[in-house]
């Protein structure tokens, strides 16, 4: 069930991030917004507090621990508890690998992968401690295929695939009920084409989102599958794209 459920949400503060918070609440979760634009955040959770939801936010950049920590202890100081987390804040500023744009490789890293890291070992001591907890990623079709201009993107994502399937299996030999759920983006229309600053490549990806972008409120849709799937049970990765995508 999703009702009651305390949800930490980072990547709030727009695009699947804040479908997914406005869903959550809608079905009667708790949820905690992070990001780095407060006045987004602040935004969101106006909205759902108005419409009889449950949300608190703070300020949240994924690259630094101590922020990640931060926000898992609001959510336990404001609703007691914490049962799922999804870790939605990521970058993709594409870029020939020719085109040496070395800060936004490193950006990437720190982004996808690092934030990752940093959520997950916020989360993990209380998802341990109470044998149970959800972690909930967001990763990308790129982390399935490879794709020319997407190398780094594409291994940050790679990453969280293969991240996110160790923790599936060591939950279950530990006997600590952690589920996870891993989210394989196609052409989402986002925030997220703004992130790229090489031109060939921003225009290229704009191309294909015209024609295959589908809306975040599909991937909101994804995330409450998995929360309201039967504790028992585990749903691990979804790839979600329009019907007649090419990929």
């Amino acid at each position: 069930m999703i009702k009651d459920k305390v949800v930490i949400i980072t990547g709030a503060s727009s695009g699947i991030g804040e479908a997914t918070a406005k869903l959550l609440a809608s079905k009667g979760a708790k949820v905690v917004l992070g990001a780095r634009r407060t006045d987004k955040l602040k935004r969101i959770a106006d909205e759902i507090v108005k419409g009889g939801g449950q949300a608190v936010y703070q300020e949240l950049d994924v690259t630094r621990q101590a922020e990640n920590d931060a926000i898992v202890e609001l959510a336990k100081d404001t609703y007691g508890r914490v049962d799922v987390i999804f870790l939605n804040a990521g970058l993709m500023p594409n870029s020939p690998l020719s085109a040496l744009k070395t800060d936004d490789w490193h950006q990437m890293v720190d982004v996808n992968v690092k934030g990752v890291l940093n959520g997950v070992a916020a989360v993990l001591p209380t998802f341990t401690a109470q044998k149970s907890g959800h972690v909930i990623t967001t990763s990308s079709v790129a982390g399935l295929k490879a794709y020319p201009n997407g190398a780094v993107y594409g291994g940050t994502k790679w990453f969280v695939r293969d991240f996110m399937e160790v923790l599936r299996m060591e939950s279950a030999m530990e006997g600590t009920n952690i589920r996870t759920a891993t989210i394989y983006p196609a052409a989402i229309n986002t925030e997220l084409l703004d992130t790229i600053s090489d031109k060939g490549t921003a225009e290229s990806m704009q191309g294909i989102y015209a024609k295959y972008g589908i809306s975040p409120d599909r991937i909101a849709d994804v995330v409450a599958l998995a929360i309201d799937a039967p504790e028992d049970t585990t749903i691990n990765e979804f790839t979600v794209g329009p019907a007649n995508q090419p990929w």
